[in-house]
């Protein structure tokens, strides 16, 4: 029998497939999706315009550049669009920048609960994955800088965290750049930013301009509601950028991908729309989870943690139970949380079937 193609790196075969969010239950013909962090309001009828008026030109190839979505972007953040890389999705340039950084035997840092793609994409180039214990589901900083050596390439934060929904200071932020040396990069991905209504964070665009190892890493999934369109964006050192461009491929953001894009950064009513609802249920939602007896760990996120007892009233049966009702939220086990849940915030209609649903769970 003739041999087959073996993977590059045998460390390949060790990664489980990345799962996303379920998006449907078996016998449901309607379910409330609060699984994968996507917009409460569906997707920007602005943006559905401007892609639908725009779809006469989709026989021609996109702009290899993204520079009007690039300008865009630069514009509504007061960056330099020169420094912006557009990708399709963050995911993309995730493993792009462990593609052009990461030889095997190298090392990435990443925290406990940090998103899985981190890890895959690392490992994916023969690189091993170092993991840092959180303090209260939160990111430990000077762990982190311990979690250094002379064969790391690359250290992961995500800010604020997924699945936490926690996040680190502009202060603690600075202080992680600071301890880390110039030549290690740091990836901050900053994808639930425009959530965040704390004076004293950051998303990181501050960093990048004062710490040339920093690479900010943005998303247009989330806020923007776009997670379909595929479609995510880089600021970093001119450096950085000159080799993500080098990198990646002629055509990797698709034309209608760009439209969507540059009508939804001029938005700026809708994300203020998105971001006040959200804040609403945020504000609201501990003391709802209180009363049924579950702990929330405090979001900044359009989603929330919550834990369930060990035994009894189990996360596990509550996802069961939430599903037989048609109500889909995520499981976090494979983060290590096989006792709590993760429940993106939904319409005001979502959320209150929900919290009915969980009071029946959890009095039953």
């Amino acid at each position: 029998m003739s041999k087959l193609p073996v993977p590059a790196h045998h460390s390949i075969m060790t990664l489980a497939p990345y799962v996303g969010g379920a998006s449907t239950v078996k016998g449901k013909a309607k379910v409330v999706k609060l699984s994968s962090n996507e917009g409460a309001f569906g997707t920007n009828p602005t943006v559905v315009k401007a892609v639908c008026g725009g779809a006469e030109s989709l026989f021609r190839y996109p702009d290899g550049g993204s520079v009007e979505l690039r300008q865009a972007i630069g514009a509504a953040h007061g960056l330099d669009a020169a420094r912006i890389v557009c990708g399709s999705g963050s995911d993309e340039l995730i493993g792009l920048l462990c593609h052009a950084y990461l030889n095997a035997g190298d090392k990435i840092v990443i925290t406990q609960y940090a998103f899985l793609m981190y890890r895959l994409y690392a490992v994916g180039c023969g690189a091993d994955a170092i993991t840092v214990p959180e303090k209260d589901f939160k990111v430990d900083v000077d762990a982190v800088i311990k979690a250094v050596t002379p064969e790391t390439k690359i250290v992961f934060v995500a800010n604020p965290g997924n699945p936490t929904g926690t996040y680190l200071t502009r202060a603690e932020m600075r202080k992680l750049c600071r301890g880390v040396p110039s030549s290690v990069m740091i990836v901050l991905d900053s994808a639930y930013a425009e959530f965040v209504g704390r004076e004293d964070y950051t998303a990181g665009q501050d960093l990048v301009d004062e710490f040339p190892n920093v690479v900010m890493l943005r998303t247009f999934s989330k806020i923007y509601a776009l997670g379909g369109i595929r479609l995510g964006w880089s600021y970093a050192s001119q450096e950085i950028t000159d080799v993500l461009n080098r990198v990646r491929g002629p055509f990797n953001v698709n034309k209608a991908a760009q439209i969507a894009g540059v009508a939804a950064v001029k938005d700026t009513a809708f994300v203020k729309k998105c971001f006040d609802h959200n804040a609403k249920w945020l504000a609201r939602l501990p003391q709802e989870f209180e009363k049924l007896g579950l702990t929330m760990t405090p979001s900044v996120a359009n989603f929330v943690l919550v834990h369930f007892p060990h035994t009894g009233k189990t996360a596990e049966n509550a996802d069961k139970y939430l599903q037989e009702n048609g109500v889909i939220v995520r499981k976090v086990a494979s983060y290590g949380l096989p006792d709590a849940l993760r429940i993106t915030i939904g319409t005001d209609e979502d959320m209150e079937l929900l919290l009915k649903l969980l009071r029946a769970y959890m009095t039953d």
